[in-house]
C-alpha cells in the first residue's frame, strides 16, 4: 500500500502537481460544477415561470370561449383538466408533457375562436389570444435556454478530469426537455 501512495506522489511530482495544487484543482472544479448546476436550476425556474403564466391565462380564455363554443365542451374540459394536471405533476417531464397537450388543445380552441364571427372581433379574446401566443413563444425560448444550460453542465460532468470530481461529490446528469408532438 505504501508503494502505491509513493508511486502516486512521484507521478504527481513528475507532473508538477503538488498536494496543494491538487486540492486547488478539486475545489475549483467543484465550484464550477456547482455554478453550472445552479445555472440549470435557474433556467428551469425561468421556464416554469413562463409555463405557469400560460396556465394562468387559461381560465380567462376558457371563460371568453365558453359563451361562443358550447358545442366544444369536451375540448374546453380537456384544457381545464390539463391545467389542473399541470399543477399536480411531480416531475419536469410530466409538466412538459401536460403543457404540450394543453398547448395543442388551446391551438384548436384558438382556431375555433377565430372562426366564430362574434368572437373573432371580441377585443378581450384577441388580447388573451395574443398573450397566450406570447407565453408559448417565451416557453419555447426558455426551454432552449434550459437545454443549453443542461448541455453545458452535462459536458462539464462528462469531461476528464471534471468527471472524477463530479463522481466523488455525486453530481448527476440532467435530462434535456423536448416538446412532445
Amino acid at each position: 500500500m505504501g508503494g502505491i501512495i509513493a508511486g502516486v506522489a512521484i507521478l504527481l511530482g513528475a507532473l508538477g502537481i503538488t498536494c496543494g495544487g491538487t486540492a486547488a484543482f478539486g475545489i475549483a472544479t467543484y465550484n464550477k460544477l456547482v455554478k453550472r448546476k445552479n445555472a440549470v436550476k435557474n433556467a428551469y425556474a425561468q421556464m416554469e415561470t413562463q409555463q405557469q403564466r400560460k396556465m394562468d391565462l387559461i381560465p380567462n380564455l376558457l371563460g371568453t370561449l365558453k359563451a361562443y363554443t358550447a358545442h366544444e365542451q369536451t375540448l374546453l374540459d380537456n384544457v381545464a383538466s390539463g391545467r389542473e394536471q399541470y399543477y399536480l405533476a411531480d416531475t419536469s417531464q410530466e409538466k412538459m408533457a401536460v403543457s404540450t397537450r394543453v398547448s395543442s388543445d388551446m391551438k384548436q380552441l384558438m382556431t375555433l375562436g377565430r372562426t366564430q364571427t362574434g368572437l373573432s372581433g371580441n377585443a378581450n379574446f384577441l388580447q388573451l389570444q395574443e398573450e397566450f401566443a406570447e407565453a408559448e413563444d417565451k416557453i419555447a425560448f426558455s426551454r432552449q435556454f434550459y437545454n443549453d444550460a443542461v448541455t453545458i453542465y452535462n459536458n462539464k460532468l462528462q469531461m476528464f478530469p471534471n468527471n472524477v470530481v463530479a463522481g466523488i461529490f455525486g453530481f448527476k446528469e440532467e435530462e434535456l426537455l423536448y416538446e412532445e408532438e
